[in-house]
């Protein structure tokens, strides 16, 4: 499998199977903002994770899926700039954590709460709220049968964690989420999806740990 899992703003969506789950990724925008889609490969039931831009391209990604909700990684601006339109589907709504409500653009349907099992037909998908790159940030985990997969948003990217924007305190708070919650809990397989760019894994990013904290961001 190649693990970057590359792909083009605006280009074809990459899609692959891990036992009952079925992946597909999408980069949408001028930021090359990353759309992911998890989906129960036995039922069909699907969520969407983040409403980043160009809602046809989104729903094009959901096809021949049943999406039940958008969930929001982070409330930051280049990842909601769908909202709206897709927030008028039909019986699709849009989820994120209390932390970032003053940064969405709407109030979500649903607020999220850090160690929640969302199931999702045969999925189970763990929130883990680790706060830093901003108050509400989520990153949601699902097992499939050979591998974990971790979506981050901008909490965690090949080569390090998100901007806390020189704010040294959240950096450091991110810094002990991460190690904790992440890295001090999953194997070096767990593959990492990130709100913007290539995927990779955490056995390729653990030997930068202390070197990430030491430079701050």
């Amino acid at each position: 499998m190649d693990t970057a899992l590359h792909t083009e703003p605006g280009g074809p969506s990459i899609e692959l199977r891990d036992g009952p789950l079925l992946l597909r990724k999408r980069s949408v925008s001028e930021m090359h903002n990353n759309v992911y889609l998890l989906a129960c490969a036995v039922s069909g039931q699907a969520l969407l994770i983040d409403a980043a831009d160009d809602a046809p391209l989104i729903r094009d990604l959901a096809t021949g899926t049943l999406p039940i909700a958008v969930v929001q990684t982070h409330g930051h601006w280049d990842h909601v700039r769908a909202w709206a339109e897709l927030a008028a589907d039909p019986g699709l709504e849009v989820w994120g954590h209390e932390g970032d409500v003053e940064l969405y653009p709407h109030a979500p349907d649903r607020l999220l709460t850090d160690g929640q099992q969302v199931k999702v037909g045969a999925l189970d998908v763990e929130v883990l709220h680790v706060p830093g790159h901003t108050p509400g940030s989520l990153l949601l985990l699902v097992h499939g049968s050979e591998r974990p997969w971790l979506v981050t948003g901008d909490s965690l990217f090949p080569g390090g964690p998100g901007n806390t924007f020189g704010d040294l305190a959240a950096h450091a708070q991110l810094m002990d989420g991460l190690e904790q919650r992440v890295f001090g809990r999953l194997p070096d397989e767990t593959m990492v999806l990130p709100g913007h760019g290539d995927a990779t894994t955490l056995g390729r990013e653990r030997p930068q740990l202390q070197e990430w904290r030491e430079r701050g961001w």
